[in-house]
């Protein structure tokens, strides 16, 4: 006699929206990514972590064409699903150097970026409505006539975040964007991270070095330990004293707080 079981549903990944294959990248004569495998999963947010040197912003700029690379990128992505090509992805880096004596404005820096014409000859009802949707959507929009050199460090990557969400990416690489910036500032940015991931869709590629906060937003971790994956999964199943010892090195469980240690709640 049979016994029917009951079917149990074992979690699907989600399709890939970058995959890396081999990918090898030499700045100088030194080979900084060597032969770099994963995937990056649509949707999905997935932190890069690893010592200083070992790739983590080399990979986010080779996805900028940057620079060379051989091995294979392929994206499956693209607005025009039928010609697949990387054409929407957004960028914010660590930090924007400029001149605080140019008398520059939030609405003047969001139009030199967005219009397409000279600056001088104004810039539009439909535009200005845009800027002050984008600078709303990161929880800044009362800052739109503020001078820059009025606007704090985490104010201002939170103005480059609405930047790089201008036109609607598919895939958002950001490079440390809450370094420089009080703990407070940077829980409140990787909150408003997740937040864009959640409403929008959009997928993330993010470079951090703070394991509490990866540990508690992240979906997807990315270990590099000299240019190749040390080990790549969950929060929960990578942020381990064996994984972290080899992306780190042994010596670091003294070194993390004990909330980095798999996903809180």
């Amino acid at each position: 006699m049979s016994i029917a079981l009951p079917l149990i549903d074992s979690p699907v990944a989600a399709p890939p929206l970058v995959s890396f294959r081999d990918l090898r990248v030499s700045r100088g004569r030194v080979e900084v990514l060597r032969g770099l495998t994963a995937d990056v999963q649509r949707g999905t947010v997935t932190a890069l972590v690893g010592l200083n040197g070992c790739g983590k912003s080399t990979l986010l700029r080779t996805l900028l064409h940057e620079f060379p690379y051989r091995g294979t990128i392929a994206f499956h992505c693209g607005h025009d699903h039928r010609q697949p090509r990387p054409d929407h992805v957004g960028y914010v880096p660590q930090r924007l150097t400029f001149d605080p004596r140019l008398p520059l404005t939030v609405r003047d820096l969001m139009g030199m970026t967005l219009k397409r014409g000279p600056l001088f000859l104004g810039l539009g009802r439909k535009l200005n409505a845009r800027i002050a949707r984008l600078l709303e959507q990161v929880d800044v929009g009362p800052l739109i006539d503020t001078p820059l050199e009025g606007v704090s460090g985490g104010q201002l990557q939170r103005i480059l975040l609405a930047l790089a969400l201008e036109p609607s990416p598919e895939l958002l690489l950001l490079d440390e964007p809450a370094a420089g910036i009080d703990f407070q500032s940077q829980q409140a940015f990787y909150d408003l991270i997740r937040r864009i991931n959640r409403t929008t869709d959009v997928t993330i590629l993010l470079v951090s070095h703070d394991l509490t906060l990866v540990a508690r937003i992240a979906d997807h971790v990315l270990c590099l330990n000299h240019g190749v994956v040390a080990a790549q999964g969950p929060p929960a199943a990578v942020l381990t004293p064996e994984s972290l010892a080899r992306t780190f090195g042994p010596g670091l469980r003294e070194l993390v707080p004990a909330a980095a240690w798999g996903r809180g709640p």
